[in-house]
């Protein structure tokens, strides 16, 4: 582990281009990562969809044929059942008398049907971070580092799902759903940093893994099981070396992944 850290920092120090740095940084993360990701594929049908990839019962708001309104879903095996919502002085109030609207997985029409149910909520993820990217600083050259980092993540989450039916020649039309998502938030957490004279003006004789604690901003992206997240945060070295440490409160740019806990 530290020859390979060794072989990284002198590629970095050797280079000044940032995509040869990227280039190699990404092969070690596949590296490390693969054996996880096959691990993962491999394993049972209930870890492949996150409780906010399905749609579920709760009040949405439906938009189709650019007609905005706030409907309570109600989802029952492979049907989808629309109450009306009503305003009231005492706050909302679900319709029951009867159903809206009733879209079950495969209906017989002759023209295409397509909507979007839309919700807001608070967003609870852990994150890895396994790329890190630190600008420049005096005589080391950019470098993007791929340690273990992990954090906790707090924001604010939009979750669209774009319901669509096409019909076929037989005026048969068969559902297809497309789940969108998108949150911004903040997060904390602890990570490993790899120590060395390079990142400490020659202050330290020795190399080491050390603990740092990072926090920052972070913004998720997801089109149904694929999710992507980009990080703005900074790094504070939680031993004696701190104040010779080059990174210590310096920004970095960060490419995260999130587990979904609410």
């Amino acid at each position: 582990m530290k020859k390979r850290k060794q072989q990284f920092e002198k590629r970095v120090s050797a280079s000044n281009s940032v995509f040869d740095v990227f280039l190699y940084a990404v092969r070690s993360v596949i590296r490390s990562f693969l054996p996880v990701v096959i691990l993962f594929s491999g394993s049972c049908s209930v870890i492949q969809k996150t409780a906010k990839q399905e749609l579920t019962d709760g009040v949405y708001q439906q938009k189709m044929d650019k007609k905005k309104e706030t409907v309570y879903v109600n989802v029952l095996n492979e049907n989808i059942r629309i109450y009306r919502v009503i305003k009231t002085a005492d706050g909302l109030k679900v319709d029951t008398a009867r159903i809206s609207q009733m879209y079950s997985d495969i209906l017989k029409t002759k023209e295409g049907i397509e909507f979007s149910l839309s919700k807001k909520s608070f967003d609870v993820d852990f994150l890895t971070i396994p790329l890190k990217y630190r600008t420049a600083q005096k005589s080391v050259a950019p470098q993007l580092n791929a340690n273990f980092n992990g954090a906790v993540y707090l924001g604010y989450r939009t979750d669209r799902y774009v319901i669509n039916y096409q019909s076929n020649p037989l005026h048969i039309s068969e559902r297809k759903m497309t789940h969108l998502g998108y949150s911004v938030g903040i997060f904390t957490g602890l990570g490993n940093t790899f120590m060395s004279p390079t990142n400490t003006n020659n202050a330290l004789q020795q190399e080491y893994d050390a603990m740092v604690w990072n926090k920052g901003i972070a913004a998720i992206f997801g089109v149904n099981s694929f999710s992507l997240g980009f990080s703005v945060g900074f790094d504070n070295l939680l031993d004696q070396n701190r104040d010779t440490w080059i990174y210590e409160s310096k920004p970095w740019l960060g490419l995260i992944f999130g587990l979904n806990l609410n």
